[in-house]
């Protein structure tokens, strides 16, 4: 009885392995493209928006990849010189979160041409505009999230994400 017990759990953790491994070959891929707040300054990989997106879009049976490209002080200028190798091809969506360093840095704003170059490549534009951190729970240092910040922020965005990718 043992024995049959061991078997069909084996089974079942190979059927449940085998399962996995081909949903997330056919999962969705969404590019989070940002600067810090995509990134995630002064938290914890998994408790950045994208992970925690990622997990919140599972949970609703969606088989989605979320990428976090969000690079800490990075501008609208720098997206825009390595857009091709952070969105790759058959991206469904990329999230855009131009966030505050062109002003801070004096860089022009390069936002539609991120914009122009995804559209003519197929890919569905969610912008993340700086006034959705309004009114979330931020870090001491007034412009990052917390982890709940970015919990909230997550959750905000999932009816838009699987609406783009037409889930």
């Amino acid at each position: 009885m043992r024995a049959l017990r061991f078997a069909t759990l084996g089974c079942l953790a190979f059927w449940a392995a085998l399962n996995l491994g081909i949903a997330s070959a056919d999962a969705a891929t969404i590019v989070a493209l940002g600067a810090s707040n995509t990134y995630g300054k002064g938290v914890a990989r998994n408790q950045a928006y994208p992970a925690q997106l990622e997990a919140i879009l599972r949970a609703k049976g969606l088989n989605v990849r979320i990428v976090n490209a969000g690079i800490n002080g990075d501008t609208t200028e720098g997206m825009l010189q390595r857009l091709d190798r952070a969105v790759p091809n058959g991206t469904r969506a990329v999230i855009l979160q131009p966030g505050g360093n062109d002003r801070r840095k004096g860089s022009p704003d390069r936002t539609a041409d991120i914009q122009s170059r995804l559209s003519a490549r197929g890919i569905t534009v969610i912008m993340l505009a700086n006034g959705m951190l309004h009114g979330l729970p931020h870090q001491p240092d007034g412009v990052h999230l917390t982890p709940e910040g970015y919990h909230m922020l997550a959750e905000q965005l999932a009816s838009q994400v699987s609406g783009a990718i037409g889930r």
